[in-house]
């Protein structure tokens, strides 16, 4: 690979896990270190106890609320005095283990294999990403060309593109990054063997044919059989099973091979997308990405559907900037003694046709760390919209003007559901798309039928519209803990990403726009009335807010998805909105030029 690429994969492999390790684990120390052929630099310092050494990192970007950017970094042993440079994956690896060393309380063979296990991980992420970054990643402004845009994955997670399962002649097929192109692959079975659900007037298994876009004649349906689509490597991952190829053999259900159109990954890889249809599909697949193996459960399956017609029975007029994508329909096989077959597929609307297609982009999108010698996505969307030869003030402006044309279309909306209807939204950054085709935001989109949360509260009104829905415990919270969640996703995933990035890139000042975005909190908290201000006045006052704690979870070697949430799956981080609340907040302060 080229030195460039190996450079900048093992600088974002620190980045990312150097940011984890100080929310979750150590803080550390702002120290300035002394450099022979400058001013101090301006530096984090951890012991590492267990290591005997100590670690500092330069901070060339630093943030109020996201992502810190490092650059050198140094090391000594505790007892010397000298410091001396250091490679990123080398201070990575003595990171890990005193990471280890802190949370892994269990000790013995068991805990250092997870630790190299981990390790393993690291490097799987460090090379896709290297991989990636020397592929020259696209820069075209539609809904696909956003979605491969991820060379450098999560900024806040211990291997962002760790893809244990997929090897890298398959990514070229079946990743995003590359724009591979693939046919879906069919099965026939007996109707009686099949489940499946639609929350709209078209079948699954008719929504299903028009996913494929071929009809049963075509595809030499037997009277009486169902078309199961599934993604290539689920199929060839499910014919390989027991239980499945014994299926077959008795001739209860027949591969029919790759058939219709052609489709590619989005973001999440697992679902797919293919321009001139109207459906998107979510497959389950034998690929462990980040930290959990992708299995669709029946649970997220009913729960999609429910939702779609909770919203549909709510009389909930759409937004005039947001809309949710509905996931309204389902269908798999049923395997007598098992809950799910792996065929678990997921039908979701898709509105992104045509010139509809034209500059949507996930926030993860826009927000991501650009690869070198680029601007970031948000970056060049704003100098597009205030060229160059503005002042720096104009561009300061049109920034600050972005950013509340953004609250308007995804945070706003967002609260004004969970206040009229108790129904809250997982709307993490890969999960919330904006309409930016003219440059400011238009519309905001949610998706992912596994991220839904109901009000207690609000369950019987919801039971009365959905009575299936309380059958769905999955989808029940007490309003405390949808405050909690709403604030990670909604807001420190998702909106703080937009700051971060935004002064990073220089275009405005995060704590101008953290005061803009406590007004708005503000505003939301007036004008509500119910659960939606308890929210807004939580995140505004609250000393801390709820964040994901995603490598405490990997230290412990847990498939969140697979093992389901737990109290570990959370922690709190101090609120950096708190800590500004109750200081004079001027609507005329703008970055000096």
């Amino acid at each position: 690979m080229p030195p460039s690429s190996q450079g900048a994969a093992e600088a974002a492999a620190f980045r990312s896990f150097a940011n984890g390790y100080r929310r979750e684990i150590d803080a550390g120390i702002p120290v300035r270190h002394a450099l022979a052929d400058g001013p101090p630099a301006r530096c984090v310092e951890w012991n590492l106890r267990s290591q005997r050494v100590a670690i500092r990192a330069e901070i060339v970007a630093p943030s109020l609320c996201g992502a810190q950017g490092f650059g050198r970094l140094w090391t000594r042993h505790l007892h010397e005095p000298r410091w001396r440079a250091i490679a990123p994956m080398r201070a990575l690896q003595d990171l890990l283990g005193e990471a280890y060393a802190r949370c892994d309380e269990s000790g013995g063979d068991g805990a250092r294999e997870r630790e190299l296990d981990l390790l393993g991980r690291v490097l799987d992420s460090y090379r896709e990403t290297a991989r990636q970054l020397a592929l020259a990643p696209p820069e075209g402004t539609d809904f696909i060309a956003a979605e491969r845009a991820l060379v450098f994955g999560h900024w806040l997670h211990p291997t962002p593109k760790s893809r244990q399962g997929l090897t890298p002649w398959q990514a070229k097929a079946y990743g995003p990054e590359e724009g591979g192109e693939f046919r879906l692959v069919a099965f026939a079975a007996d109707a009686s063997r099949v489940r499946h659900d639609s929350a709209v007037a078209r079948s699954a298994p008719a929504i299903a044919l028009d996913l494929l876009g071929t009809d049963a004649g075509r595809l030499g349906l037997r009277p009486g059989e169902i078309t199961l689509p599934m993604h290539p490597l689920q199929a060839e991952a499910l014919l390989l099973s027991p239980h499945i190829a014994a299926m077959v053999e008795a001739g209860t259900l027949r591969p029919l091979g790759a058939v219709g159109r052609r489709f590619t990954a989005t973001s999440s890889l697992r679902t797919v997308y293919a321009p001139e249809s109207d459906w998107m599909a979510k497959f389950s697949l034998p690929v462990t990405l980040t930290n959990s193996l992708r299995v669709n459960r029946m649970a997220e399956l009913q729960a999609g559907v429910a939702v779609a017609r909770l919203l549909a029975r709510s009389n909930e007029a759409e937004h005039p900037a947001f809309r949710i994508l509905a996931d309204p329909a389902y269908l798999t096989l049923a395997c007598p003694g098992r809950e799910e077959s792996g065929f678990e597929t997921v039908l979701r609307e898709s509105p992104f046709r045509g010139e509809a297609a034209r500059g949507i982009a996930t926030v993860a999108a826009l927000t991501a760390e650009p690869v070198p010698g680029r601007p970031s996505r948000l970056e060049a969307l704003l100098r597009r919209l205030a060229p160059q030869d503005l002042a720096q003030r104009d561009l300061a402006h049109a920034a600050r003007t972005w950013f509340s044309l953004y609250l308007d279309c995804m945070v706003e909306p967002v609260v004004a559901l969970y206040d009229r209807h108790g129904i809250a939204l997982e709307a993490h950054q890969q999960n919330a798309l904006l309409d930016v085709a003219e440059g400011w935001p238009r519309r905001g989109f949610y998706r992912d039928n596994q991220g839904f949360y109901l009000s207690q509260a609000a369950r019987p009104r919801i039971e009365r519209l959905v009575p299936e829905a309380g059958a769905i415990a999955s989808l029940f919270f007490d309003d405390r803990e949808i405050r909690r969640r709403l604030a990670y996703y909604l807001v420190v995933n998702q909106v703080f990403s937009v700051i971060a990035r935004l002064g990073h890139d220089g275009l405005a000042r995060e704590d101008v726009l953290l005061d803009d975005l406590a007004r708005r909190l503000e505003t939301i908290a007036r004008r509500m009335t119910g659960p939606g201000r308890a929210f807004a006045r939580s995140v505004l006052e609250g000393p801390v807010l709820c964040t994901k704690a995603n490598l405490r979870v990997r230290l412990a070697a847990r498939d969140e998805l697979a093992d389901g949430e737990s109290a570990g799956t959370y922690i709190d981080m101090p609120n950096p909105l708190a800590e500004r609340h109750g200081s004079p907040i001027r609507s005329d302060r703008v970055l000096a030029s």
